[in-house]
């Protein structure tokens, strides 16, 4: 009966417990390389803050491709690994111009250090033709944590 409890004992200790996994956590400092439709890539810091807050760090947005001065407040949320972060800018527009709005980011937070996803643009431009009436536009994203 011992030999039977220390084998028994012997194979039980050599398959590792279960690890419950910690639920991700979007609270550091992420590189950002966005590109909305018909323009190129941008790129900025985000830094996600406890309770959902966070900032842009705009690094190439500025007229001429310059980084923006200051941080931009944003927000982020995170529910069931579907991780929104979003904030008030201003980005060029084509060639000659500048419009004010909301950048949203949407992923799914799969990984601790890397996420990918959608973004949404929408101006503070009226646009009768859009169905939101305010001129918007969409891209995609990669975000990687910066240690």
């Amino acid at each position: 009966m011992k030999i039977l409890f220390l084998v028994l004992l012997t194979a039980a200790s050599s398959f590792p417990l279960q690890q419950q996994s910690k639920p991700l956590d979007p609270v550091g400092r992420w590189q950002v390389k966005f590109t909305l439709l018909d323009s190129s890539e941008k790129n900025l810091i985000f830094s996600a803050l406890e309770k959902g807050e966070g900032t842009f760090q705009m690094l190439d947005t500025g007229p001429d491709n310059k980084p923006v001065a200051g941080l931009q407040a944003a927000a982020w949320s995170l529910t069931d690994n579907n991780l929104s972060f979003s904030g008030e800018v201003e980005l060029p527009v084509g060639t000659c111009c500048r419009q004010a709005g909301t950048l949203i980011f949407k992923s799914k937070l799969n990984s601790a250090n890397a996420t990918s996803g959608r973004i949404i643009f929408v101006t503070n431009i009226e646009e009768d033709e859009s169905p939101y009436k305010y001129h918007s536009t969409v891209g995609t994203f990669t975000a990687s944590r910066l240690k």
